[in-house]
């Protein structure tokens, strides 16, 4: 079983160890335990855990639902919710947020490991599928092939669809559609990608500053550029740096 770290949130340390001991006995690693929203925000951020396992209430409060659509909005790590709450109020609320699990307190450790698992799994087979359809890619129109290698060379620029459409012979709804079609993303996704790719590379190779490199690869801000790195590689710029840099 492959090693996966994972994250607690959970405010009472009694039931925060138990499962801690449930996870350990599967070889998953635990990233840490956060008892705050505060806490349980900085550890993602430092961390890109590849689960978070949270309790609803944290002192008193229903702010693991917060935290819940923190990741869902942000990021792309799954969470699974951990929790004594069962009325409608709190699940109309919790299904907004897209959770992978719920898991219902007091539980069995086979409740735990079941609902990770098969996150894990649904998980596993989405990337395969991804893979799979970067295999066997469609053969580009010229339009496209220009469009994508004006974006990969004027990254720094602000990139925009009314901009980009009118280098094609599309109208523009024709355009996004066959955007999406032949290279699998929204123009606004693949510039994004393209941005982050560039900075990866720029963090591996320069000791620019992170501050620097989001305004060279076309971010507003270091905020901005922040928030898209960790979206899109579960790991902060700074993590990314000390890996490979």
């Amino acid at each position: 079983m492959d090693s996966k770290n994972i994250l607690i949130v959970e405010d009472e340390l009694i039931i925060a160890r138990d499962l801690e001991r449930i996870l350990t006995t599967q070889n998953w690693n635990i990233a840490g335990i956060c008892t705050t929203t505060g806490d349980a925000m900085e550890k993602i951020s430092v961390y890109a855990p590849d689960l978070v396992l949270i309790d609803i209430g944290l002192k008193g409060r229903k702010d693991g639902i917060a935290i819940g659509r923190y990741l869902t909005l942000n990021t792309n790590i799954p969470f699974i919710y951990i929790t004594s709450y069962t009325d409608r109020l709190t699940i109309d609320a919790v299904n907004t947020t897209l959770p992978s699990g719920y898991v219902v307190k007091p539980f069995r450790p086979v409740d735990i490991i079941m609902t990770v698992e098969i996150t894990f799994a649904r998980r596993d087979a989405v990337s395969i599928q991804k893979m799979n359809q970067l295999e066997t890619p469609r053969k580009i129109p010229i339009d496209l092939e220009n469009v994508a290698k004006y974006i990969r060379s004027n990254l720094n620029s602000q990139l925009t669809v009314n901009e980009l459409y009118k280098m094609s012979s599309w109208s523009k709804h024709q355009f996004i559609r066959n955007f999406k079609k032949y290279l699998g993303d929204t123009p606004y996704q693949y510039i994004l990608k393209c941005r982050i790719e560039k900075s990866k590379q720029l963090l591996r190779n320069t000791d620019m500053p992170i501050s620097e490199i989001a305004v060279s690869v076309g971010f507003l801000n270091h905020s901005s550029f922040s928030t898209a790195f960790l979206k899109l590689e579960q790991r902060t710029a700074a993590n990314y740096r000390d890996t490979f840099g």
